[in-house]
Protein backbone atom coordinates (compact mmCIF):
# COMPACT_ATOMS: atom_id res chain seq x y z
CA UNK A 1 0.00 0.00 0.00
CA UNK A 2 1.26 3.48 -0.86
CA UNK A 3 0.83 5.41 2.37
CA UNK A 4 0.67 8.80 0.67
CA UNK A 5 -2.47 7.60 -1.12
CA UNK A 6 -3.87 6.08 2.06
CA UNK A 7 -3.50 9.30 4.01
CA UNK A 8 -5.01 11.32 1.15
CA UNK A 9 -8.04 9.04 1.39
CA UNK A 10 -8.22 9.56 5.17
CA UNK A 11 -8.22 13.28 4.40
CA UNK A 12 -11.28 12.66 2.21
CA UNK A 13 -12.98 10.78 5.04
CA UNK A 14 -12.35 13.60 7.51
CA UNK A 15 -13.48 16.18 4.97
CA UNK A 16 -16.74 14.26 4.47
CA UNK A 17 -17.31 14.21 8.22
CA UNK A 18 -16.48 17.88 8.70
CA UNK A 19 -18.59 18.94 5.71
CA UNK A 20 -21.55 16.65 6.50
CA UNK A 21 -23.53 19.52 7.97
CA UNK A 22 -22.62 21.78 5.05
CA UNK A 23 -20.16 23.86 7.07
CA UNK A 24 -16.54 23.38 8.11
CA UNK A 25 -15.65 25.28 11.27
CA UNK A 26 -12.32 26.47 12.64
CA UNK A 27 -12.84 24.03 15.52
CA UNK A 28 -12.96 21.12 13.07
CA UNK A 29 -9.89 22.36 11.16
CA UNK A 30 -7.92 22.68 14.40
CA UNK A 31 -9.14 19.23 15.51
CA UNK A 32 -7.92 17.68 12.26
CA UNK A 33 -4.51 19.29 12.66
CA UNK A 34 -4.28 18.02 16.24
CA UNK A 35 -5.40 14.51 15.21
CA UNK A 36 -2.77 14.34 12.50
CA UNK A 37 0.01 15.51 14.83
CA UNK A 38 -0.96 13.44 17.86
CA UNK A 39 -2.54 10.30 16.41
CA UNK A 40 -1.27 9.73 12.89
CA UNK A 41 2.26 11.12 12.66
CA UNK A 42 3.50 8.92 15.54
CA UNK A 43 2.15 5.82 13.74
CA UNK A 44 3.76 6.58 10.39
CA UNK A 45 7.39 6.03 9.40
CA UNK A 46 7.09 6.66 5.67
CA UNK A 47 7.96 9.98 4.07
CA UNK A 48 7.65 11.43 0.60
CA UNK A 49 10.56 12.50 -1.60
CA UNK A 50 10.81 15.79 0.34
CA UNK A 51 10.99 14.12 3.75
CA UNK A 52 7.41 15.00 4.69
CA UNK A 53 5.74 12.43 6.94
CA UNK A 54 3.03 10.72 4.87
CA UNK A 55 0.45 11.38 7.59
CA UNK A 56 0.48 15.08 6.67
CA UNK A 57 -1.23 14.14 3.42
CA UNK A 58 -4.43 14.01 5.48
CA UNK A 59 -4.28 17.76 5.97
CA UNK A 60 -3.10 18.46 2.43
CA UNK A 61 -6.03 16.53 0.96
CA UNK A 62 -8.50 18.05 3.41
CA UNK A 63 -7.34 21.59 2.58
CA UNK A 64 -7.50 20.93 -1.15
CA UNK A 65 -11.05 19.57 -0.94
CA UNK A 66 -12.16 22.40 1.31
CA UNK A 67 -10.70 25.09 -0.97
CA UNK A 68 -12.39 23.52 -3.99
CA UNK A 69 -15.77 22.96 -2.27
CA UNK A 70 -15.64 19.26 -3.03
CA UNK A 71 -18.78 17.16 -2.63
CA UNK A 72 -18.53 15.37 0.76
CA UNK A 73 -20.44 12.31 -0.50
CA UNK A 74 -17.99 11.85 -3.36
CA UNK A 75 -15.09 12.21 -0.91
CA UNK A 76 -16.57 9.63 1.47
CA UNK A 77 -17.30 7.17 -1.34
CA UNK A 78 -13.71 7.55 -2.56
CA UNK A 79 -12.46 6.55 0.90
CA UNK A 80 -14.83 3.55 1.03
CA UNK A 81 -13.74 2.43 -2.45
CA UNK A 82 -10.10 2.69 -1.38
CA UNK A 83 -10.69 0.59 1.74
CA UNK A 84 -12.54 -2.06 -0.24
CA UNK A 85 -9.82 -2.16 -2.90
CA UNK A 86 -6.97 -2.40 -0.36
CA UNK A 87 -8.76 -4.22 2.44
CA UNK A 88 -6.06 -6.82 3.04
CA UNK A 89 -3.52 -4.04 3.70
CA UNK A 90 -5.57 -2.76 6.63
CA UNK A 91 -4.46 -4.44 9.83
CA UNK A 92 -6.43 -4.08 13.06
CA UNK A 93 -4.17 -1.28 14.31
CA UNK A 94 -4.75 0.76 11.15
CA UNK A 95 -8.51 0.13 11.23
CA UNK A 96 -8.67 1.23 14.86
CA UNK A 97 -6.63 4.36 14.15
CA UNK A 98 -8.87 5.40 11.26
CA UNK A 99 -12.04 4.82 13.26
CA UNK A 100 -10.66 6.57 16.35
CA UNK A 101 -9.60 9.63 14.33
CA UNK A 102 -13.00 9.86 12.63
CA UNK A 103 -14.89 9.49 15.88
CA UNK A 104 -12.66 12.02 17.64
CA UNK A 105 -13.33 14.53 14.87
CA UNK A 106 -17.10 14.31 15.14
CA UNK A 107 -16.85 14.50 18.94
CA UNK A 108 -14.70 17.65 18.67
CA UNK A 109 -17.73 19.60 17.56
CA UNK A 110 -20.66 19.71 19.94
CA UNK A 111 -23.37 19.58 17.29
CA UNK A 112 -23.13 16.22 15.57
CA UNK A 113 -25.86 15.45 13.10
CA UNK A 114 -27.56 12.50 11.46
CA UNK A 115 -25.17 12.70 8.51
CA UNK A 116 -22.15 12.35 10.83
CA UNK A 117 -23.70 9.30 12.43
CA UNK A 118 -24.53 7.78 9.03
CA UNK A 119 -20.90 8.15 7.99
CA UNK A 120 -19.58 6.68 11.25
CA UNK A 121 -21.95 3.70 11.02
CA UNK A 122 -20.93 3.04 7.41
CA UNK A 123 -17.26 3.39 8.38
CA UNK A 124 -17.67 0.91 11.23
CA UNK A 125 -19.43 -1.51 8.88
CA UNK A 126 -16.67 -1.28 6.27
CA UNK A 127 -13.81 -1.56 8.76
CA UNK A 128 -15.39 -4.48 10.59
CA UNK A 129 -16.45 -6.38 7.49
CA UNK A 130 -14.42 -9.60 7.32
CA UNK A 131 -12.32 -8.42 10.26
CA UNK A 132 -11.33 -9.90 13.58
CA UNK A 133 -11.85 -6.52 15.21
CA UNK A 134 -14.95 -6.24 17.36
CA UNK A 135 -17.06 -3.14 17.82
CA UNK A 136 -15.97 -3.02 21.44
CA UNK A 137 -12.33 -2.88 20.34
CA UNK A 138 -13.04 0.16 18.21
Amino acid sequence: MIYKNFYSEVGKLLYALAKADGNITDVEIKAIHKLVLEDLVPLEDSTDEFGTDSAFYVEMEFDYLNENLYDPDVAFNSFIDYVEEHYTAFDDKLKQAVYRVAETLINSFHETNIQDHRIILKLKEILLDKADVSIETL
